[in-house]
């Protein structure tokens, strides 16, 4: 190994030690309360050294939430790999998002940062970049067997894939934010399972976007008990 590969390796060690450290001071302290020194001294390492890594700790933030998506590609990956039917492969995606969510829980709320614009002053262009770009190849997952299953005669073909994958989505998300903040008063108080109801909701989500062709091949029963939503 020459010296040019042995310092970009170094490089790219030491910017996973600034990345490990940054994870541990975010999701102790929350973006807010975080400062560059508390991650310098975490790292230990100076803030100019971390500076000259990262612009801002918003970008350091996000390189955190890059390590989330990561995961979660992964995991998306794994999920559509099985070689199972495509609607089981859909549910298969559902499941893995909420493994995701249960068992990764600090990189969940890394992505609550992208409904706060306060922050988005400090990132800069090249880490929206590359966020954008990892958001586009999980969604990439997402629709491989939608895709599948439209061409199947299964999912109505009249839907355009993006919308059925923002529909299923956008449902089990919101309801698994819910979850994070709220779970035991709507249980305790109101008498309401969101996690059960949400695999009922996107149970009956995908349901409706159904052909009569792919409710026959699946029916009702496999929903209930294999739906757990995207």
């Amino acid at each position: 190994m020459g010296i040019r590969e042995r310092r970009e390796r170094e490089k790219d060690e030491r910017r996973e030690e600034i990345i490990g450290a940054a994870e541990s001071v975010f999701f102790g302290k929350g973006l807010a309360e975080a400062t560059m020194d508390d991650i310098a001294e975490a790292a230990e390492l100076s803030k100019g050294t971390l500076y000259l890594y990262y612009r801002s700790k918003e970008d350091l933030y996000l390189a955190v939430t890059l390590k989330g998506m990561d995961i979660m590609e992964e995991l998306f990956r794994k999920a559509i790999s099985t070689g199972e039917p495509s609607i089981k492969r859909i549910y298969n995606l559902g499941e893995a998002y909420y493994e995701f969510f249960e068992k990764y829980r600090n990189f969940f709320r890394t992505f609550y940062f992208f409904e706060s614009p306060q922050f988005h002053t400090q990132v800069s262009p090249e880490m929206l970049d590359a966020c954008t770009g990892h958001d586009r190849k999980i969604w990439e997952l997402v629709l491989t067997p939608i895709r599948e299953a439209q061409d199947e005669g299964l999912l109505q073909s009249s839907l355009d894939p993006m919308e059925i994958g923002v529909m299923l989505w956008s449902n089990s998300n919101g309801l698994m934010r819910l979850i994070d903040r709220h779970a035991d008063h709507w249980k305790d108080s109101l008498g309401v399972d969101l996690f059960s109801l949400m695999r009922k909701s996107n149970a009956f989500l995908l349901k409706a976007m159904m052909t009569e062709e792919g409710l026959k091949k699946f029916p009702t029963g496999t929903f209930e008990h294999a739906a757990t939503g995207l």
